[in-house]
């Protein structure tokens, strides 16, 4: 599966975004979706993740009740919708699938990677 993900940019701190991720190549309900991100100089870290039909969801403790991760397996697509966001959420965000059963939303073990997409959140 081939993974595109867009929608990062500038915002002020309080500010929202949403992020996208497009899949192809691959029956999307075959997949597992998870958002992960990494900041300058420290390792890239879980944010979110949705089972295969979207019916369970998992966050960091950083990212519960500031982001909302849902899917629609229509348009093969993923989304992050983060809100009041702090300049601590400046990193690159990363999409990932993984392969698993129904109504798993894992927080590691993901075998297939988009680009990122560069949030920068501005004090």
């Amino acid at each position: 599966v081939q993974l595109q993900a867009y929608g990062g940019g500038l915002v002020q701190a309080g500010g929202s975004l949403r992020l996208s991720c497009v899949a192809s190549g691959s029956p999307f309900s075959d997949y597992a979706m998870g958002w992960f991100r990494q900041a300058p100089g420290k390792e890239r870290e879980f944010v979110a993740s949705i089972s295969r039909v979207g019916t369970k969801e998992e966050y960091s403790d950083s990212a519960k009740g500031r982001s909302t991760i849902s899917r629609d397996n229509a348009k093969n697509t993923v989304y992050l919708q983060m809100i009041s966001l702090k300049p601590d959420d400046t990193a690159v965000y990363y999409c990932a699938a993984r392969g698993t059963v129904t109504g798993h939303a894992p927080r590691g073990g993901y075998a297939y990677w988009g680009q990122g997409t560069q949030v920068t959140v501005s004090s």
